[in-house]
């Protein structure tokens, strides 16, 4: 799960960072408000993460300005401001959820998780499709009840895949989705992780649309 970080103390960045990578997710990680309003309009992140004190421009003037642009992306800010006040300006103006430095990164992870979910109406800790259920917090996988291993990025593009489920997506919208930046990305990956995918849950869950990408059937009855 891709995601942007944008927080301006380097310490507490580095340790979020370090510590949201120990979890699997992607991160993308920016130190003024500037780039974060920038980044959160032209990347499919998953989700951000957004201090409220950032130089250049304020925490909640990015969180109104992407609003008013009609960016859905889940932000949980994080901050030390603890009044009521900005609590619910920060919800007024389209904050998903408010967290209050310092935080656990296990909790961090786990809200980071339920607001993707809410976003997709998702509101279950699992995602199901056709046989498939899928467990983001724990990394778990079941095909019909029996445990499947998958490697960390055949989890990852599988969950981008349920998330979208009934939406054909790109080859390019899936690597955005995936990669954070400066990672290479093989030519082919996609595809070879797709195939992966195939052999281990069903050559028929996930269909190529030609010429334009791939698409997760929420039911068997829609494949063709």
């Amino acid at each position: 799960m891709r995601i942007l970080l944008a927080e301006d103390d380097v310490l507490l960045g580095e340790g979020l960072c370090a510590g949201l990578k120990q979890r699997d997710f992607q991160v993308d990680w920016v130190r003024d408000g500037v780039s974060a309003e920038h980044e959160m309009r032209a990347q499919p992140f998953a989700a951000a993460i957004l201090d409220l004190g950032l130089p250049g421009l304020d925490g909640m003037a990015v969180l109104q300005s992407v609003r008013a642009a009609n960016c859905n992306v889940p932000v949980l800010i994080l901050t030390a401001r603890e009044a009521v006040a900005d609590k619910l300006q920060g919800f007024a103006l389209g904050a998903d959820d408010y967290i209050l430095k310092p935080v656990d990164l296990d909790e961090l992870a786990a809200r980071l998780h339920a607001v993707v979910r809410r976003t997709h109406g998702q509101p279950q800790e699992s995602l199901r499709v056709q046989d498939v259920v899928l467990t983001p917090a724990s990394r778990n996988v079941t095909l019909d009840g029996e445990a499947v291993t998958l490697s960390l990025r055949e989890f990852d593009l599988l969950h981008v895949l349920m998330l979208n489920a009934g939406r054909v997506l790109s080859r390019e919208q899936i690597e955005q989705r995936l990669y954070a930046w400066g990672q290479e990305v093989d030519s082919n990956a996609v595809e070879v992780h797709i195939h992966h995918l195939r052999r281990k849950l069903g050559a028929s869950l996930i269909q190529t649309v030609r010429g334009i990408g791939y698409v997760l059937h929420k039911s068997s009855s829609e494949a063709v």
